[in-house]
């Protein structure tokens, strides 16, 4: 076991079941020493798990969770891809759209959901720069959708 899957399991997680494509594109794809991750939700068994926007029907919280969940979502991606999570150098970038209501204003306390988790995770290599934007709706009615970017040990 690598030291990163013996890390999720201290830390009590298990990564989801790996979702798979809902249209026309991949969900990861390799250039060079870096990996681009399609957008992923927070989803369990390949389904939509949580719906709402934030600020509307779901809470800070709420969204900070489903943002966690999406965290674990690109995260069984990541392990799909590389095998051994160990291979990782660096999170380089998150990007998030988090579905709002018109008078929610705290998109990055919510995409703290996916940040903490990597660097609970990763560590320093967990940290990353990253943007949360606030959008009027996304696929399925889910609250947050995160893109990921990282890059491999050579």
């Amino acid at each position: 076991m690598s030291k990163i899957e013996k890390r999720i399991e201290e830390l009590g997680l298990e990564l989801p079941v790996v979702p798979k494509p809902m249209a026309n594109y991949v969900t990861c794809r390799r250039s060079g020493s870096l990996l681009y991750f399609s957008g992923a939700g927070a989803f369990i068994d390949g389904k939509p798990a949580v719906f709402g926007k934030v600020g509307a029907e779901l809470t800070e919280q709420e969204g900070y969770e489903a943002a966690r969940l999406a965290g674990l979502n690109l995260l069984s991606q990541l392990k799909n891809e590389l095998g051994d999570l160990d291979r990782v150098k660096c999170f380089v970038k998150l990007l998030a759209f988090v579905a709002s209501a018109p008078d929610f204003y705290n998109q990055p306390a919510v995409m703290n959901g996916a940040s903490d988790l990597f660097v609970e995770v990763f560590g320093e290599k967990g940290k990353h720069a990253r943007s949360a934007v606030a959008v009027p709706a996304l696929p399925f009615n889910i609250p947050v959708e995160i893109e990921m970017i990282v890059e491999l040990e050579q």
